[in-house]
């Protein structure tokens, strides 16, 4: 299985401190796995401070 998330970083999606925008997303969003089997299929929009789609997250059965 592989876990992948995508987060789009340009200056509309993480605006003035993208780092810290970043870091808020990590937090909140790995936070929020507890909720989810991660099994394949499994996924989710990624959503900035200001509730802006800027990415997903999703597992897949596909090996590197």
């Amino acid at each position: 299985m592989k876990f992948l998330l995508e987060v789009t970083m340009d200056d509309a999606a993480l605006g003035d401190d993208p780092a810290r925008e970043l870091g808020r997303i990590l937090r909140y969003w790995g936070g929020n796995l507890h909720h989810y089997a991660l099994r394949p299929g499994d996924g989710s929009a990624v959503y900035d401070s200001e509730y802006r789609e800027v990415g997903h997250w999703r597992v897949t059965d596909q090996p590197e």
